[in-house]
């Protein structure tokens, strides 16, 4: 059975709830409420951190959810500063980022990541508090990000995937300068219920027709893709099992307050009457390293695990997926032992399907 790891490769940090924007795909339940981090959280979280990142070759941490640059460049250094020995990792929208921002990134070697969702049209459900549209102000951000040599990965949502989608998204990536591009259909979670139920042709017509793209011109890395085709060739070369970690991640996610959320950040401030607030702690009272170790007593991550081991037993695709993320099993199902959701099809089955269409190993 597949265990918790007493080491993250990662954390997540929520330096504020709010984010300027409100799109209509997003999950957050607090992002028009601006409740910050105290540096006394990031403190205690610094005290297990720093000490894991001398036991690993790369330490992570990720300020993301709601919109970081929100809580302004005093803040966030003042988060920042106590992290010893780790990268920095922001996702933005970019909105907010300008010269001022810039120069901040590169001053303290923050990688950066741009939540972008493709041309103009595409980026319609991206809009401000007022509902105005949001791409020409990212627009701003990207370019003071090119215009200062500060590098970005893109994150893109897709909200109805089609084959003729794929074949226009790539090249508005490749033309943007991001150096890498992670694909996320829409998930069915937290206070967004809208249906990610699509057409299997489709789905899988879109993997195919990136796939494609990127083949005909692989100047940027493709996250999803690339994975695919490295698990595609180990399984070819019967060296497989070696792809995934043996254990799954923890992935603390700390919470404004210090609450810590395991294995599946989107999580985070939700409760249920069955399972409670989800927290398997808070960092202001108890040692993260100490909540990490202590994973299993949450009574529904262990749910989770038998739901992962239920994959493992029904599932062709367990090697490549590990079994799926809790999250999806929860908002949709209402458990965490079940086992298939719209997310493994959509973003797992399907993209393999799909990128074995047009790049099966030789």
């Amino acid at each position: 059975m597949r265990g918790i790891a007493s080491v993250p490769s990662y954390v997540i940090m929520q330096p504020t709830t709010l984010c300027n924007l409100d799109c209509a795909y997003c999950y957050l339940p607090l992002r028009k409420e601006d409740r910050r981090m105290a540096p006394a959280v990031a403190e205690a979280v610094a005290q297990t951190v720093n000490q894991w990142a001398t036991e690993a070759p790369r330490f992570s941490v990720v300020w993301h959810g709601g919109e970081p640059t929100a809580a302004g460049r005093e803040r966030l250094l003042q988060l920042m500063t106590p992290f010893q020995g780790v990268e920095h990792h922001l996702q933005t929208n970019a909105t907010l980022v300008d010269d001022a921002w810039c120069e901040f990134f590169r001053a303290y070697d923050i990688h950066i990541g741009l939540s972008v969702d493709g041309p103009e049209r595409l980026t319609a459900q991206r809009v401000d508090r007022s509902g105005r549209a949001a791409y020409q102000q990212i627009m701003r951000g990207a370019e003071a990000l090119r215009r200062h040599g500060v590098p970005f990965a893109a994150l893109c949502v897709v909200s109805d995937p089609s084959p003729a989608l794929a074949r226009e998204l790539y090249p508005f990536f490749r033309e943007l300068g991001c150096y890498a591009l992670g694909i996320n259909i829409e998930e069915r979670e937290g206070v967004n219920t809208r249906s990610n139920a699509h057409e299997e042709s489709e789905v899988r017509g879109f993997w195919a027709e990136l796939t494609a793209a990127w083949r005909a011109d692989p100047a940027i890395e493709l996250r999803d893709i690339e994975f695919a085709i490295r698990y595609a060739g180990a399984l070819r070369r019967n060296e497989a099992d070696g792809v995934l970690p043996r254990q799954v991640d923890p992935i603390p996610t700390i919470a404004y307050d210090g609450s810590v959320v395991l294995v599946s950040p989107e999580l985070a401030g939700f409760s249920s009457p069955q399972y409670g607030d989800f927290s398997s702690g808070n960092v202001t009272s108890t040692a993260l390293a100490d909540i990490v170790a202590d994973a299993t007593d949450s009574p529904w991550i262990s749910e989770y695990l038998r739901g992962v081991e239920a994959c493992r037993d029904s599932c062709a695709y367990f090697g490549f997926c590990g079994g799926g993320h809790a999250a999806n099993r929860y908002f949709e199902h209402g458990r965490f032992d079940t086992t298939v959701t719209e997310h493994c099809r959509n973003s797992k089955i399907r993209l393999m399907e799909g990128v074995l269409d047009h790049a099966a190993p030789h």
